[in-house]
């Protein structure tokens, strides 16, 4: 399986992004997805997570009500979308893929539980 995120770039606190991923090698709507990033100096972090079915979701409390994860299956697609921007949001964005049995089931919100990674995509926001 591979993926890889795009959208990234440098922008104002305020400002709104969206990250795409793209997954191909296996049947994207067999392969529930996540985002994490890491900032300088920073281990890697959940940041939001989404089921096969796109069903459930869950993210973490940084982002709730400003990040929303979302994918399209028909387009092998994964999203999110980032507003109301903040300078501590400056990382490098990763995708992640696992294989999952379930349809729906439950958001997996660590590193270890996935099993693909794409190469990252740097959001910087500046102030």
């Amino acid at each position: 399986v591979q993926v890889e995120e795009s959208g990234g770039g440098l922008v104002q606190a305020g400002d709104s992004l969206r990250l795409s991923c793209a997954a191909s090698g296996r049947i994207f709507s067999s392969l529930a997805m996540g985002w994490f990033r890491q900032a300088p100096g920073k281990e890697r972090e959940f940041v939001a997570g989404i089921t096969r079915s796109g069903g459930r979701t869950d993210d973490a409390d940084s982002v709730k009500g400003r990040f929303t994860i979302s994918r399209d299956n028909a387009k092998n697609t994964m999203y999110l979308q980032m507003n109301s921007l903040k300078p501590e949001d400056t990382a490098v964005y990763y995708c992640a893929a696992r294989k999952a049995s379930s349809y729906s089931g439950t958001v997996v919100t660590t590193t270890s539980g996935y099993e693909y990674w794409g190469q990252g995509t740097q959001v910087t926001v500046s102030s």
